[in-house]
């Protein structure tokens, strides 16, 4: 039986930077997206009160592929190593694969985050791009810029996540 390739349909073309931030690692932290399409530019940020820094560049990358509302062709810029290498060396899948233990047989941090950024990546197709932070690069030092205030608004939501914080109850 013969299966006809679907004429693969042109995704929107969607650029997004992210970042993340945290005021002590764990601390405050924030999470900043910059997201470009065509004249059209968005921004996303948010914070909370007791969280890391992985978490707040996991999340970055996670709100932004949420807000997208089709699925799209992403260039997707990011300062975090830890994001970046886990995409595209495999590790994430190795992870998995390994029920969410890492190389040294101990559960994997962040599963929560990272459960919900294989789902979106399901969605559309992403290609994760390493910048060097705080080297000039306009959208990505935006979203810096972004995730510092959002770390330090008032009334910052619980990382419900993240339950090491011994002042998050």
């Amino acid at each position: 039986m013969h299966h006809r390739l679907k004429k693969e349909q042109s995704k929107p073309e969607v650029v997004i930077y992210t970042d993340g931030a945290c005021e002590g690692n764990p601390g405050r932290g924030g999470y900043g997206v910059v997201m470009l399409w065509g004249e059209k530019r968005k921004e996303l940020s948010g914070g909370f009160q007791c969280t890391t820094n992985n978490r707040m560049e996991l999340l970055a990358v996670i709100e932004a592929l949420a807000a997208l509302k089709q699925p799209c062709a992403v260039k997707l810029y990011s300062d975090s190593s830890y994001v970046v290498n886990a995409m595209n060396e495999g590790w994430v899948e190795n992870w998995r694969r390994k029920g969410w233990r890492n190389s040294k047989n101990k559960p994997t941090p962040n599963v929560d985050l990272w459960k919900r950024l294989l789902a979106l990546c399901e969605q559309h197709d992403v290609e994760f791009i390493w910048v060097k932070g705080h080297s000039g690069i306009e959208e990505n030092e935006r979203c810096d810029a972004l995730a510092v205030a959002a770390a330090q608004q008032p009334n910052l939501p619980i990382d419900a996540g993240y339950t090491t914080c011994a002042d998050a109850s």
